[in-house]
């Protein structure tokens, strides 16, 4: 491994965790700081946060294998994600900033939701807080498993030699720098490393595609030789159920809650419109550099005769041969933000639940604003030592293990969180504490019985459905049901709006 590369890389390490000293010594004296930066979020911090922490390896990783495997129609995943996106910045996010505030001053989804239906207020905290650690460590080691790609990779002979391969020893690699800057500067130093990172992903995905299609014998020559039929169709090969399966991506982006706590975070609800437009435009470019990487990585590689063994490492393959070693070291930091963007969130919101939801709700009633802040920085390291478990695994795909984690988010917390934001009463209660605690345990067990029982989709082409799509719906309509029947005698003729 050249030198240029790694000095690059440590740079980009280094960085990170100056942003954690720096945040350590702004914002974790109390809960409220640790957890949401004491709300002060600029708009452009909030909005490339959440585009960063939303995007995680599957941008670099997965999203262009699937599209260098099955070709353009694979881009319908980005296509509903991005529709999702804007709802979920024009529904959820003015509503949840200003509400989480209104009721209770609450730190967490499960605390939002306890404050919201105090009558289910325990029942929905702990089942919540479960949901949430328990997909949240599986989306973790979705994260970890890029990093343990990118290492093996990459690096494949150039590490130290550890007694571990060079894929576990970048799990352990990638876990421990996370480990290092959220757990000492909190949510802060996450919302900067992931503005910091955002940026990053972002110049990485304009200049991949355009690097590739202006190479001598690159995809300006070799597009037309790929030996694919359709390769460039959004429609070819596409079933019904794929495309189903493929645009309700978007579904999951209204209870993801280490996206929708940025809405929580920023400084005033005014600035969310101005957020919006922030975080959206980053978001485009950096889909259509995700999909550009994936389809000029398959045509370049087919021209110029490379085997690529791994679909999902072609962001890797093509930085190492086309680029100086120190911008393949940019590119590789490029990778490393997008993994860890997500993963040091994600570590995050897992701990506020444990801490929030269980600690300070059942064990230590009484604990003060320090103790709750070092019990939270436990949680974020035995949640990320789960999750290093469970990633240890070579063969893991990250789009499959992100795709079963975005549908559980989405279709436990999507139409709960939706519905608790806008379907009120007269009286204030359109939708009940038992409605809530209905639809979250609705939209887990379907979700999670659909993925066990083998009828969800099949990225690669199968004839499955997304496993979203029923749970989503499902939930809803358990919402719905159960509100109805249980509301108020007076409050029965309310409509959901």
């Amino acid at each position: 491994m050249n030198t240029a590369t790694l000095l690059s890389l440590a740079a980009y390490f280094v960085g990170m965790i100056a942003i954690g000293l720096y945040a350590w010594r702004r914002s974790t004296a109390d809960s409220e700081g640790y957890l949401l930066a004491g709300r002060n979020l600029p708009p452009s911090v909030a909005a490339l946060s959440a585009g960063a922490s939303d995007m995680s390896g599957w941008l670099l990783l997965g999203l262009p294998g699937a599209l260098y495997l099955t070709g353009l129609s694979a881009a319908w995943i980005g296509i509903g994600l991005f529709a999702g996106a804007v709802v979920n910045w024009i529904v959820v996010a003015p509503r949840l900033r200003a509400q989480t505030e209104e009721y209770g001053n609450a730190l967490t989804i499960p605390q939002f939701l306890a404050n919201r239906f105090p009558d289910q207020g325990t029942n929905l905290r702990v089942i919540s807080a479960i949901v949430i650690v328990v997909f949240f460590t599986v989306y973790t080691a979705a994260g970890l498993v890029g990093g343990g790609k990118l290492f093996e990779t990459a690096f494949a002979g150039a590490l130290p030699n550890t007694g571990l391969s060079d894929y576990m020893l970048g799990i352990v690699i990638t876990a421990g720098i996370v480990l290092a800057y959220t757990m000492v500067g909190g949510f802060l130093a996450v919302s900067l490393t992931d503005f910091v990172q955002g940026i990053i992903m972002v110049l990485a995905l304009i200049i991949m595609p355009l690097v590739v299609m202006f190479d001598t014998g690159g995809a300006g020559v070799s597009l037309a030789q790929v030996p694919v039929d359709g390769f460039l169709s959004l429609t070819e090969g596409l079933t019904l159920l794929g495309f189903v399966s493929a645009v309700t991506w978007g579904l999951g982006y209204f209870g993801q809650p280490h996206i929708i706590v940025r809405f929580m975070a920023i400084d005033t609800v005014a600035n969310v419109a101005k957020a919006r437009w922030i975080g959206l435009s980053w978001m485009a470019v950096a889909l259509i550099g995700a999909v550009g990487v994936g389809i000029c990585g398959r045509a370049y590689a087919q021209a110029n005769g490379i085997e690529v063994e791994d679909a999902e490492t072609i962001f890797i393959v093509l930085a190492e041969l086309l680029f100086h070693p120190a911008i393949t070291g940019f590119l590789f930091a490029a990778l490393l933000a997008a993994i860890m963007s997500t993963i040091s969130s994600q570590l995050l919101v897992s701990s506020s639940s444990l801490t929030e939801d269980f600690y300070r709700l059942f064990l230590r009633k009484e604990a003060g604003e320090r103790e709750a802040v070092n019990v939270g920085r436990i949680c974020v390291a035995l949640v990320a030592i789960a999750a290093v478990v469970l990633a240890n695994d070579p063969d893991s795909e990250v789009l499959g293990l992100v795709a079963n984690a975005w549908a559980g988010f989405g279709a436990a917390f999507g139409p709960l969180i939706i519905l608790s934001l806008v379907w009120k009463g007269h009286d204030g209660h359109g939708m009940t504490g038992a409605g809530a605690v209905a639809g979250l345990v609705t939209g887990a067990v379907v979700t999670g019985g659909w993925i066990t029982l083998g009828l969800n989709a099949d990225l690669g082409g199968g004839e499955g459905l997304y496993e979203i799509v029923p749970g989503f719906i499902a939930a809803w309509i358990a919402i719905v049901a159960v509100s109805r029947l249980t509301q108020p005698q007076d409050n029965l003729s309310t409509n959901a709006k």
